[in-house]
């Protein structure tokens, strides 16, 4: 499963990092093609040409190399890479990550880097149980990065807890697990819509809501990691898309979204309506900017074509469609509703009520609720985790 793969291996400066050498080789035996980046600290435990002669290629550390000033380009590092796992994960080099310092050349790869980050913290017991630690790696977990536990037993200063960094058979397992769910999905194509859309009043306001796409966006990078090909309709936001499998069409109003999603929808397996869409729209669009006249102005609004609904009238056989509500109150009834009159496969509920979850946060909690009255209630996650569960459903559903 990791013939051809190209794995970038982050070693920082923990005793840990001696069990990268043993690390490196299985990567090698089992056919990836491996590089290897130490911070300056992590030469101290093992050393370069240990590990340029198991993976096979030179070890870099330094941003200028060599007797004549070769520049190591973090850049095509970054790139280069199918997975970039850091192994040991330091607390120093963890806290730099999360609040984004650059201070060495794996620091560089990692703020460079378009594949999926992994890292395995190794430290003692009460630094790893430090809330400083454990704020920095939800931060990294918020950022889409895979957090791989350590393990309990003996550490190195000789106390009993957890901190130990997975042994390197784990951590080649966890990997090769990696790469055969990043084939789950590969002959999925998924329609998908984030974010708010905008319905203009004139040329310099309009009417909108506070969604800021984050939920959408991680669903879109979790079904491209798994393989699926995703067309993300996004209404106006700042989020960066990283894999390549995401094509992303950009839109402004819930009419130039429906317009995009009717044009996909048909040669799709699956869409995640997950966007907040306005409900209503003005009659008449300004062509100039509306002036102060008066004490009050009154609108006139019209609807706008429900897409959900749109969709789950031209839904066939096969394909699977899901909505997302957000209620503020009689949640699971409206829920309901909505996921029987809009021909859903199962519609994801979240609640203003529950703190962390709704627009903005970083976090979310959902209950998943099934047409065939199946209910699943989730703790609060990051978003990030939260769209792995909607995928397993989804996985649960093609596989029935």
């Amino acid at each position: 499963m990791l013939e051809g793969k190209k794995i970038l291996l982050g070693i920082s400066g923990s005793i840990a990092a001696y069990k990268t050498a043993a690390l490196a080789r299985l990567f090698v035996k089992a056919g990836a093609e491996v590089k290897v980046i130490l911070t300056p600290s992590a030469k101290d435990f093992v050393t370069p040409v240990t590990l340029a002669t198991l993976s096979k290629n030179p070890v870099n550390i330094d941003f200028i190399k060599g007797k004549n000033g070769e520049w190591t380009n973090h850049v095509e590092l970054g790139l280069w890479a199918d997975l970039f796992l850091i192994a040991p994960l330091t607390a120093n080099t963890l806290g730099k990550m999360a609040q984004g310092i650059c201070d060495n050349l794996l620091l560089a790869t990692y703020l460079s880097a378009r594949c999926k980050v992994v890292v395995a913290p190794a430290m003692d017991l009460d630094m790893f149980a430090h809330a400083s630690t454990q704020k920095n790696i939800q931060t990294l977990r918020a950022y889409g990065n895979e957090v791989i536990e350590p393990n309990s037993g003996e550490l190195a200063s000789g106390l009993q807890g957890k901190g130990r960094m997975p042994e390197p058979e784990e951590l080649f397992n966890w990997v090769q697990t990696y790469f055969t769910q990043t084939q789950i999905l590969s002959k999925l194509k998924v329609l998908l819509t984030a974010g708010p859309t905008y319905e203009h009043l004139d040329p310099v306001r309009f009417i909108g809501n506070h969604s800021s796409g984050k939920m959408g966006f991680a669903l879109a990078e979790q079904l491209a990691s798994m393989g699926a090909e995703v067309i993300l309709v996004c209404g106006p936001n700042q989020i960066k898309t990283n894999h390549t499998a995401i094509k992303r069409i950009d839109v402004s109003s819930a009419a130039d979204m429906l317009k995009a999603c009717l044009a996909h929808f048909p040669k799709c397996n699956v869409a995640i309506l997950s966007a907040a869409v306005a409900d209503y729209t003005p009659e008449v669009v300004s062509e100039n900017k509306i002036k102060k006249n008066g004490s009050t102005l009154v609108l006139k609004l019209k609807k706008t074509e429900d897409i959900l609904k749109k969709l789950g009238t031209l839904k066939k056989k096969k394909q699977i469609l899901i909505g997302f509500a957000l209620e503020t109150n009689n949640e699971e009834a409206n829920a309901n509703k909505k996921l029987q009159e809009k021909n859903l496969d199962f519609i994801i509920l979240n609640s203003l009520n529950d703190k962390g979850a709704g627009f903005g946060f970083d976090t979310n909690q959902v209950t998943i609720i099934h047409k065939n009255g199946n209910k699943i209630k989730y703790g609060l996650k990051a978003k990030h985790e939260v769209a792995k569960d909607i995928v397993d459903q989804i996985i649960q559903i093609i596989h029935a």
